[in-house]
């Protein structure tokens, strides 16, 4: 084996928000059933360490273009966290004050970053679920003339999938096949964005949609009301609490029914919160790719296919974001902080620096 040599990028960037984008694929090669071959596409390269930092610049710079963000003016959004974190630190390098609306719910690392990032932080109370996020996201903006970034509606958020995720990957499988994509969703954009140029330009690729078992709020055909600005007006009766950060608010977003209204995907497919978190773990174990329980639920789902998937197919997975704002979550249940029986074993086994035991 060489010894690995690296040469720069040959290029100096103006701004951290320059490096969004052009997130790596990568091959997994330990988990992945033999006759068929995985990638994932991994979105925690992103600075802010998810995909949401997408949409955060987009919104924002669609916003600017069409003059209805003002310069100085705060900045106001309901999130489960990536997206706050994304916004946090593009209204940090444009100098917009943000506040963010969350369900207590959420971890207390996402709260912690969007706060180091300069933005505040308004929890919610966990029974009113996303739509009581969102509705106090809605009511701070028009009570105080605050820019409401309105991620599950602006088509800010599919438009930036269909332009920088779909091409990359048309770029990084030109010549080669591409059999599924595998997504699940949030706001909606991921998959309606891709969907957009996988349809066109790539048609035979399946595009594999996945919801929590716990949570089948697409899967039960009843798609909640909105208003005239295509905001939800009800929580949706299907939804249940689910530990898949990230995925399916308690409505079905605006972005989201475009892909459902055109049929852009073929499957869609549950997962549940175990399997979710035990593909995760693996990932990290055995892949050395370390992403939260979203991404696990993704590859809980691509397994699922590849398992039935014809000889030779090539399968493609969106992992969201990052593992390491997942700590104070199920997914680290039973990960000790101190030394675990073997570990001390192994410290005894020779004579220095060893701790006492407990």
């Amino acid at each position: 084996m060489t010894q690995r040599t690296t040469e720069g990028r040959g290029q100096r960037y103006d701004s951290v928000l320059d490096t969004i984008g052009n997130t790596p694929v990568i091959r997994l090669n330990r988990i992945a059933p033999d006759h068929v071959t995985v990638y994932v596409k991994f979105e925690a390269f992103n600075p802010a360490g998810s995909v949401k930092d997408r949409l955060a610049v987009s919104i924002i710079e669609a916003a600017e273009r069409d003059g209805s963000l003002k310069p100085g003016q705060t900045v106001v959004e309901a999130t489960s966290g990536n997206t706050g974190i994304g916004l946090a630190m593009v209204c940090a390098a444009k100098g917009y004050p943000l506040v963010v609306t969350m369900a207590e719910s959420f971890s207390v690392e996402r709260r912690r970053l969007m706060r180091f990032l300069g933005a505040k932080v308004v929890l919610t109370p966990k029974e009113l679920k996303g739509f009581g996020m969102y509705s106090k996201a809605k009511e701070l903006a028009e009570t105080n003339g605050w820019f409401l970034a309105s991620q599950f509606e602006t088509a800010a958020n599919a438009d930036v999938h269909e332009n920088t995720t779909a091409r990359e990957i048309l770029a990084d499988f030109d010549g080669d096949r591409l059999d599924y994509f595998v997504t699940g969703y949030g706001t909606g954009g991921t998959v309606t964005g891709v969907a957009r140029v996988l349809r066109q330009q790539r048609p035979d690729t399946r595009i594999i949609l996945s919801e929590p078992s716990d949570a089948q709020i697409v899967g039960s055909g009843y798609v909640n009301t909105r208003n005239a600005e295509h905001q939800p007006t009800e929580g949706h009766p299907n939804f249940k609490p689910h530990p898949i950060q990230g995925w399916t608010p308690d409505f079905i977003p605006h972005v989201l029914q475009e892909s459902i209204d055109n049929g852009y995907y073929d499957e869609l497919l549950p997962v549940s919160g175990p399997d979710s978190i035990a593909w995760s773990r693996r990932l990290a174990a055995e892949e050395g790719i370390f992403t939260g329980i979203s991404g696990g639920a993704s590859l809980a789902v691509a397994m699922d296919v590849a398992q039935r998937a014809p000889e030779g197919s090539v399968l493609l997975v969106m992992l969201p974001d990052t593992g390491e704002r997942y700590l104070s979550t199920p997914l680290f249940e039973g990960v000790a902080e101190g030394m675990t029986e073997e570990e001390m074993a192994i410290s005894q086994s020779t004579p220095t620096a060893q701790m006492a035991k407990n």
